[in-house]
């Protein structure tokens, strides 16, 4: 893709999709919920199953968000954050690069659509921020024998 071409997919508006919209593609599993927070916000809640990739890491180094990409599938990604701001940017960055990335709202958007909250501690006992979630994939990628790693 050229130069202006990115840039007008990276500033153009994306799609929106609201937290109760959004629930079946979960349920079906066509669909990946990510939390773009920063680590400091998980204590806060973080909707349950969804992976925490902070939009930083997006931005930077990819080491929580590279595996995940890596492991997309296809999969649309569901993004949210506390206000909407940085759910909104790391889907059209996601888009600009070919990802299936759909803005999801807020938490607060989650949680109002009945989907339970989790609360996360930030810090283990080695004060380290806690590993993001990454989804462990089995070989064959049969979505039955999919599980959640936290």
């Amino acid at each position: 893709m050229s130069v202006p071409g990115s840039l007008r997919a990276i500033l153009a508006p994306g799609p929106r999709l609201c937290a109760a919209g959004a629930l079946g593609r979960l349920r079906e599993g066509g669909a990946i919920l990510v939390d773009v927070r920063e680590p400091g916000e998980w204590p806060e809640g973080v909707a349950e199953g969804a992976l925490c990739l902070p939009l930083s890491d997006l931005r930077g180094a990819r080491g929580a968000w590279g595996p995940v990409l890596a492991k997309v599938s296809g999969r649309e990604l569901l993004l949210y954050c506390q206000s909407g701001v940085r759910s909104a940017r790391a889907a059209r960055l996601l888009r600009a690069e070919g990802y299936p990335a759909i803005d999801a709202g807020t938490l607060a958007d989650w949680a109002a659509a009945g989907w339970r909250i989790e609360m996360r501690g930030a810090k283990p006992h080695n004060g380290l921020p806690r590993a993001p979630v990454v989804p462990q994939v089995s070989p064959d990628k049969d979505r039955e024998n999919e599980h959640w790693q936290y």
